[in-house]
């Protein structure tokens, strides 16, 4: 069965627009798998109150026939291909690719938790995803419209096309 899944890029090193552009673009390379839209792309500060240059981030939304578990490999694998390493928490990197939402699924794997850990908390993906559904009901049953933060400055700012 299909589900409609959101998926969270992000990356701050190594021209991070370049990044983020060019992960968008392997996403429609991923077996049974559909991209229906993304946002734009945002700036916005590091989590962690870490020293290290501020993310791109945006959000896909895809349809998938592959398991949660089976996503989660795919993106790993396009993270690894743009030179992800995984040496510190919040720390800088190249790609960062979270499933956020796996319909209106809740999942607690040693691999994965969905909905994303701190999702309903991080304006850096509510904004982009409301920008690809305005209408989007969470697993926790409120309106993604109910539950947006007002855009801050100086956390979140969305770039010209």
């Amino acid at each position: 069965m299909a589900e409609t899944v959101y998926i969270g890029l992000g990356s701050n090193l190594d021209r991070p627009v370049q990044q983020v552009k060019l992960a968008l673009q392997r996403l429609h390379a991923l077996p049974q798998t559909q991209v229906i839209q993304y946002s734009s792309l945002y700036r916005t500060a590091p989590l962690g109150g870490l020293d290290q240059p501020d993310y791109i981030n945006a959000v896909a939304q895809l349809v998938t026939h592959l398991s949660p578990l089976e996503l989660l490999s795919n993106l790993q694998l396009l993270e690894n291909l743009q030179g992800r390493t995984r040496q510190q928490r919040w720390g800088s990197r190249t790609l960062d690719l979270d499933i956020l939402l796996y319909g209106q699924q809740h999942i607690y794997h040693p691999r994965l938790t969905v909905p994303h850990v701190g999702l309903y908390e991080r304006s850096f993906v509510l904004h982009p995803m409301y920008e690809c559904s305005p209408d989007l009901v969470l697993p926790n049953g409120q309106q993604l419209s109910e539950i947006l933060p007002p855009l801050a400055q100086s956390d979140i700012q969305k770039l010209a096309a």
